[in-house]
């Protein structure tokens, strides 16, 4: 095995350049080495201008994701050895505005998640102190696989529909709203209906799975969606026929 490998890594500073680049970094070859660690490396040792972000280094911030090699992925989590012998191409999450280099403006996702509430909303407004909402495994296990989510983002730059529809509220969003709805100390439900029922929710998904294939914690978003679909139908149907029952 050769002893380095290239990282083609994206410059682009807006203000400054007409277009994106790559420029080639040539970087040590090491096993226990991650794209991440690359970048740290020539971001200390080669060239003190590259900007990406990056935080924990476990796969739980969610803040160093990017495109290697045409796919988004956690780079603290995808290593050198798997893409030798290169090059390889690291590029920022694709449908984000670029600020600079591999940094991404993720201002559209948080002014969309708020928007769903996610959060555990009670009609009642208990005091904290001395209450507690009893759980079943089985009820743990209803919205567990959802609650995963790091919000990495992965999934809106692996989304066709976010690609070409920004308003699509997108696959995190929803996700994380059915964490919330599943949760049986929720109350909330009825209160994320009309957002996520609405033309930019889950009906402007058209199931490609493509968020589901990329995220790296299993939350499935795909079937986060698709499962909400058929509760709004069914929530629908039921105000229709049953007017008195509307919540």
């Amino acid at each position: 095995m050769a002893d380095t490998i290239t990282l083609q890594v994206a410059r682009y500073r807006p203000d400054v350049d007409a277009a994106p680049r790559l420029q080639d970094y040539e970087v040590p070859l090491r096993e226990e080495w991650a794209v991440l660690d690359a970048l740290n490396h020539i971001k200390d040792r080669i060239d003190g201008t590259l900007s990406f972000r990056w935080s924990c280094r476990m796969g739980i911030c969610g803040s160093c994701g990017m495109t290697v090699d045409g796919d988004p992925a956690l780079t603290c989590g995808t290593f050198l050895v798997d893409h030798a012998p290169g090059p390889v191409r690291v590029e920022p999450l694709a449908n984000f505005p670029v600020v600079r280099d591999l940094v991404i403006d993720i201002g559209d996702f948080m002014r969309k998640l708020p928007t769903v509430k996610p959060w555990l909303v009670r009609d009642d407004e208990p005091e904290v102190d001395g209450v507690e909402f009893l759980q079943t495994p089985a009820q743990l296990d209803e919205y567990k696989q959802f609650s995963m989510c790091i919000n990495c983002m992965l999934c809106y730059a692996a989304c066709p529909v976010y690609g070409i529809e920004p308003d699509f509220l997108g696959p995190a969003a929803i996700a994380l709203a059915q964490r919330y709805n599943l949760d049986s100390r929720d109350e909330g439900a009825h209160q994320r209906l009309d957002v996520l029922a609405g033309a930019e929710g889950i009906w402007a998904c058209t199931y490609v799975g493509e968020c589901t294939t990329a995220c790296p914690k299993g939350v499935d978003p795909a079937g986060a969606i698709q499962r909400y679909k058929l509760t709004a139908a069914t929530r629908t149907l039921r105000s229709l026929l049953m007017p008195w029952a509307r919540r």
